[in-house]
């Protein structure tokens, strides 16, 4: 073997521990950063916030307050509110929270309101409860019952009801707002160029979600904030604010539409961002 061979030979494991080696410092230099920064601060980290839309909405309604979040370093998810029943949108929901790693802050606008409280109630890592123009029903109280509580919502001579077959067989309606009506009703603050968009692409809720009673509230044990919107026409302010009062909620005032989180999103965020401040 002449000398030329043995050099190759003695090179190859060599290079392989060189190439190892560097390798090693890489790995090391590129992911201890990580690493220490994840856990040498755990009570730094910033409450993930989950959003809940409402009837008649989808979650694109709550980005302008994603982003607003997002810019300020909070995760933030958008739920996918189903809108088919009070319960069974909470269960989902709750599942959903079961998911998250660490403290929440949990925000829902409208009948999300409700759906926030039923699915918080028992959830541990729910540490703050916010209500955009929400509902903050006590238990067996429904939707439709507190908004027609106190005069001032328009929403029924707004509403579409379409028949539809329940997953059980049994009859029901999903409700729409009439794309004509939609702007004035939901989103009057709102451009109608985009509001043209929300009532083409709105979600409908059954008449069932509505009419279902709330169980027991979250509400009553975790602290809450309510945004009241003052020229709301689905939820009545007055029914805003009695429910505001009841569960001794942080209340401001916004005036603005039901579509507060499209046509206010910076009060919105604030509000949520107070919320989020008060978690420990």
């Amino acid at each position: 073997m002449n000398r030329r061979s043995l050099y190759r030979r003695a090179r190859t494991p060599l290079s392989l521990m060189a190439t190892a080696t560097i390798a090693a410092a890489l790995l090391a230099t590129s992911v201890a950063p990580a690493s220490a920064g994840k856990g040498s601060s755990p009570h730094g980290r910033k409450p993930t916030v989950v959003l809940v839309h409402g009837a008649f909405a989808d979650s694109t309604s709550w980005n302008g307050v994603v982003k607003k979040l997002k810019r300020e370093g909070y995760p933030v998810v958008a739920a996918a509110n189903p809108l088919r029943g009070l319960s069974s949108d909470a269960a989902y929901l709750k599942d959903l929270l079961a998911g998250i790693d660490g403290p929440v802050v949990l925000a829902g606008h409208s009948y999300g309101g409700a759906v926030i409280s039923n699915a918080a109630h028992g959830a541990d890592n729910v540490k703050a409860l916010v209500y955009i123009a929400a509902f903050l029903p006590a238990k067996g109280e429904s939707a439709g019952e507190l908004a027609a509580k106190f005069p001032g919502s328009t929403l029924g001579e707004a509403l579409r009801p379409v028949p539809i077959t329940l997953p059980d067989g049994s009859q029901g309606a999903d409700l729409y707002i009439e794309q004509a009506k939609f702007h004035d009703q939901f989103a009057a603050d709102v451009p109608e160029n985009t509001t043209d968009l929300m009532a083409v692409t709105q979600r409908p809720v059954t008449s069932a979600a509505l009419e279902e009673g709330a169980s027991e509230p979250a509400w009553k044990t975790i602290p809450s904030w309510v945004l009241v919107a003052t020229e709301d026409l689905n939820i009545p302010p007055k029914a805003q604010t009695y429910m505001a009062e009841r569960a001794k909620a942080h209340t401001v005032e916004v005036r603005a539409s039901h579509a507060v989180s499209v046509s206010r999103p910076d009060e919105v965020a604030q509000l949520i961002q107070k919320a989020a401040r008060s978690v420990r």
